[in-house]
């Protein structure tokens, strides 16, 4: 897995999530961490995760894993890429050092053999990570034989938005092929598409930059880092809410809760539950 990772990376046929969540991490404070708990239990629509064991597919940032743990669940956090590996580590350590209910390691959720390996969990949770994997429906197959009976799946994807998705595609792609200040000119332009329109909504409602300032009340997250994941995100594949619901109905799933984003980019998210 290393080796092909590496290679992906030598090849620029990935983009480096993990270097993105390092820096991430350094402007993560208590407040973002509680707004991370708040959502991920709200979503769940679950009070606490006690007894509960908790599977996170591509930790990212770490930030998922460790308000699981603190809300009381077993973890077990993997991610393909080692610098998100790396920084889930590093909060394990921060905040649980030595604590033998949380584990984290390097892995592909397109390795069967290690898949099948892992035992089933209350709670399995992947959020904007499996249309990365290069084969998302083989990565949805493979997720939804680790949900133990009566447990549940959180699953966030992006919304597939017709020619829409075709350009960020080829964009995508691009950023990943060009060199550093090449990069940085696309990471600019796309700033102006992606924030251009609200920032000046946010200051014709003399409120100027309140939706960037409030941006961490979505999980936590931080907007700058949030445009580098999104423009550089590749592999990338997208899919409409009603194939992923057809989906997991035909393997018996219940739709708890859903949230898509209309014809918006970004993820639409889904919780289901096994009967």
């Amino acid at each position: 897995n290393m080796k092909e990772f590496e290679i992906e990376i030598k090849n620029k046929e990935r983009f480096k999530f993990g270097k993105n969540w390092k820096k991430f991490l350094r402007t993560l404070n208590q407040k973002k961490i509680n707004e991370s708990k708040n959502s991920l239990l709200n979503f769940l629509r679950i009070e606490d995760l006690k007894n509960k064991s908790f599977l996170d597919v591509g930790s990212g940032s770490g930030l998922s894993s460790l308000v699981a743990k603190m809300s009381g669940a077993y973890v077990f956090s993997f991610d393909y890429d080692i610098d998100s590996v790396e920084c889930t580590k590093y909060l394990r350590d921060k905040y649980y050092k030595n604590d033998k209910d949380w584990k984290v390691i390097q892995a592909s959720v397109l390795d069967n053999k290690f898949m099948d390996d892992l035992p089933k969990f209350d709670i399995v949770y992947s959020w904007g990570v499996l249309h990365h994997s290069g084969n998302m429906y083989k990565a949805l197959e493979n997720v939804e034989k680790k949900v133990n009976s009566g447990g549940k799946l959180f699953i966030a994807l992006y919304n597939d938005q017709g020619i829409n998705s075709k350009i960020w595609l080829i964009i995508k792609k691009l950023y990943v092929k060009s060199p550093w200040a090449f990069k940085q000119l696309i990471i600019i332009l796309c700033y102006f598409r992606l924030w251009g329109p609200t920032i000046l909504k946010d200051f014709i409602k003399l409120k100027p930059f309140y939706t960037w300032r409030n941006k961490y009340k979505s999980r936590g997250m931080s907007p700058h880092f949030d445009v580098i994941d999104w423009v550089g995100g590749y592999p990338f594949e997208v899919s409409k809410p009603e194939e992923i619901v057809d989906y997991f109905f035909k393997k018996g799933y219940k739709l708890e809760k859903i949230r898509t984003c209309g014809n918006g980019k970004g993820c639409n998210q889904y919780v289901f539950s096994k009967s």
